[in-house]
């Protein structure tokens, strides 16, 4: 089957202020991205729970949880319960990867894992069967507006192969400098997901964006 691509805004370029009517901005959205910090495992501190249900509540499209926090097991299941499609934790917090995937899918949610730029996929190869998206970061997590990374491209490229060749059901997701200039790569390596923050909501007509980066990832998977 061909891959179609799927855009996930993130509304950490949103404006705080609105955020309910910054997740309806986006509503030919796939997904929309959710950054969860603490101002522990990341320097930063945004979103929580509380803020997270509030706009579950009025969002048009299903919300993709991306939890940098500390004991991540201890939270995440909670972000599941609230309604949230994929609640993804990271591998560098977690002591127990597949204990905490089995308890965010019991909680309802598809269960995600994160790796930052530095992190090789090789040690999560047996780890990933019990998840069901890969986040690939191709920035260092914690801050928006980062430049991309392109040598996160050979994970993505490793995890396509695994994925294509029936080892790994999942979702291949990529997060960090994502715009048009950085799609076509990402899509050509093999992401499923895209997520956009300031590519998205620093344009004028977020639809527009969403549908021109669309159709750029969806050219480069065609070849």
């Amino acid at each position: 089957m061909p891959r179609e691509p799927m855009i996930a805004p993130s509304l950490l370029s949103a404006d705080f202020a609105r955020l309910g009517e910054e997740a309806r901005r986006v509503a030919d959205a796939d997904w929309l991205h959710f950054d969860v910090m603490d101002g522990h495992f990341v320097p930063n501190l945004t979103f929580g729970l509380p803020v997270m249900a509030a706009v579950q509540a009025v969002s048009p499209v299903p919300l993709d949880c991306h939890l940098m926090i500390e004991e991540p097991g201890r939270w995440a299941p909670g972000y599941a319960e609230a309604g949230a499609r994929n609640v993804t934790v990271h591998a560098e917090a977690c002591t127990d990867p597949r204990a905490v995937a089995r308890d965010i899918r019991a909680a309802g949610a598809l269960a995600g894992l994160a790796i930052k730029p530095g992190t090789p996929l090789e040690g999560y190869r047996d780890v990933l069967r019990d998840f069901d998206t890969l986040l690939v970061m191709s920035v260092e997590p914690g801050f928006g507006g980062q430049s991309f990374i392109p040598d996160v491209l050979d994970k993505v490229r490793t995890a396509r192969r695994l994925v294509d060749a029936g080892e790994l059901t999942l979702i291949v997701e990529i997060d960090g400098g994502i715009n048009a200039d950085t799609i076509e790569q990402a899509a050509e390596a093999g992401v499923d997901m895209f997520v956009a923050g300031s590519a998205v909501y620093g344009a004028d007509d977020p639809g527009k964006a969403i549908a021109a980066l669309r159709d750029r990832a969806a050219a480069a998977m065609r070849g």
